[in-house]
């Protein structure tokens, strides 16, 4: 057993009164906090490119540090998406779309397919948009050989957490995949996006050449990318979430049992933007990310929520079905005995 749902006492319903009290942005503190991450982020690309006229070692290193600070950009824009960054909507879009060239994530496409993903988490009736691709046990013992060696091949650790970020952010994002048929919007921004991005790339290829691109950009973004997708993984793919049939869905109990309390290290924290307290954010996605820990310091009953340790969350990548009778996610190994 990875960890026991704690009580509450009041339903995630209830919960949303005393959450809103949290969802007014600081346009002071985004500023800052967007500052004092933008510009570590371009210091070390600089640092980087520079550290390799004498060696290689050093800028892949430094760049691959650099992927913490991308990460936390990406959290920015995420906050952009929800629109819960600046009180300014289009502010906050427009910022959105920047950070996405740097992020390689088409803005307003991710924003799409997030919403959907907020819309439909813990929905069996709903799945494929924005989340992690998950079979209930009945469902993959009714595959064939192939389909299960396909499943299995996708739920490996090594496909979901360094493939598949490659994957996504080099070659999925550059398409408004899920939205192909959605209207222009999505298009303009996937190839916006391409364009900028590629333009940036051939800028820093013309004046500095390859190495920049290979050993500064691509460790920066690949580390991000790895970590980002972790993080998504185990803030959803935990023993005791919370799935169920349409008929029996609710968005806020989805919202409040089946995202976990990813309890990290203060200074790991820092750097994902405390998405970690997941749980309050998929209840209440208006509050800007700074504002989370002051939702937990206030409400001590939320701290115990879905809780998982880093050492707990190891164990996550070995949960791949999920058991509708017990109403747990399980392992390949523990669900041929079911």
């Amino acid at each position: 057993m990875l960890m026991t749902p704690a009580p509450v006492t009041k339903s995630a319903r209830e919960w949303m009164a005393d959450l809103s009290k949290y969802r007014n942005p600081s346009t002071w503190r985004s500023s800052f906090e967007l500052a004092i991450t933008v510009i570590p982020f371009f210091a070390l690309w600089v640092a980087a490119c520079w550290a390799l006229q004498y060696s290689y070692v050093a800028a892949f290193v430094i760049s691959a540090l650099n992927g913490a600070f991308l990460l936390r950009l990406f959290i920015i824009q995420h906050d952009c998406g929800h629109s819960s960054y600046f009180a300014n909507r289009t502010l906050s879009d427009w910022i959105g779309r920047a950070l996405g060239v740097l992020t390689l994530t088409p803005y307003d496409v991710w924003k799409r397919t997030h919403a959907i993903h907020h819309g439909h988490a813990g929905n069996l009736d709903h799945r494929g948009i924005g989340d992690v691709m998950t079979l209930t046990v009945e469902e993959f013992k009714a595959r064939g050989m192939w389909g299960r060696l396909q499943y299995r091949a996708y739920r490996h650790p090594l496909t979901l957490f360094v493939l598949g970020p490659t994957y996504l952010f080099l070659l999925q994002n550059r398409i408004p995949l899920g939205l192909m048929k959605s209207g222009a919007k999505y298009w303009v921004s996937s190839m916006g996006t391409n364009i900028v991005a590629a333009a940036a790339l051939f800028t820093i290829y013309w004046f500095l050449g390859l190495g920049p691109v290979f050993l500064v950009f691509l460790p920066t973004t690949l580390v991000a990318a790895s970590i980002g997708v972790w993080l998504f993984y185990v803030q959803h793919q935990f023993e005791t979430t919370h799935w169920d049939k349409h008929e029996d869905w609710d968005l806020h109990e989805a919202a409040l049992h089946g995202s976990s309390h990813y309890d990290l290290p203060a200074v790991l924290r820092w750097f994902t933007g405390n998405i970690g307290i997941h749980h309050v954010h998929h209840l209440y996605s208006r509050i800007p990310f700074y504002r989370l820990p002051e939702v937990l310091r206030d409400h001590q009953e939320l701290v115990e929520q879905s809780r998982l340790t880093m050492w707990e969350s190891f164990k996550c990548a070995s949960l791949d079905l999920w058991d509708e009778k017990s109403r747990r996610l399980v392992s390949f190994r523990a669900a041929r005995s079911l």
